[in-house]
């Protein structure tokens, strides 16, 4: 019988100075609810990811858009979204371990449920995303994240 072997935290993708900025661009972007620039921001460091980490950001990006079209009025836009969004976020990525993903996690799943009974809309505020400074993190790359992004 064959199994598939479990990625190891060293089979995750490095992360280069250049893709860790634009990660972290894109985090203050959705910080400043700039939903559609944050969108562009993390789509240039998922066009160049791979594996679990491009899963990862294709969840945050799905999650930016997702605020987007609830900013518009789109409320099942935003729902399928961030269902979609939301299930992403639990991959296993060098970019999940940067932030604080299981508090965003928590502050997101019970959001879809809230647009559908009508007791969230286009104002409701968007979670903030934390970044984790380098000693909360796991980071065996060594990149620190400066202190602005705390």
């Amino acid at each position: 019988m064959i199994t598939a072997a479990r990625p190891t935290l060293m089979a995750l993708q490095r992360l280069t100075p250049e893709s860790s900025d634009r990660f972290r661009e894109g985090i203050r972007l959705f910080n400043r609810e700039e939903f559609f620039a944050c969108h562009e921001a993390l789509e240039a460091v998922w066009l160049e990811a791979d594996g679990p980490d491009k899963t990862f950001l294709q969840g945050l990006i799905q999650v930016a858009v997702a605020y987007h079209h609830l900013r518009r009025g789109n409320a099942a836009g935003a729902v399928r979204l961030l269902r979609a969004g939301i299930e992403k976020l639990s991959a296993r990525s060098s970019y999940r371990r940067r932030i604080d993903a299981e508090a965003l996690r928590a502050l997101l799943e019970p959001l879809p449920g809230l647009i559908e009974a009508g007791q969230a809309g286009p104002q409701t505020p968007a979670p903030q995303i934390r970044l984790l400074p380098a000693g909360e993190s796991f980071l065996e790359n060594g990149f620190p994240l400066s202190p602005d992004d705390r």
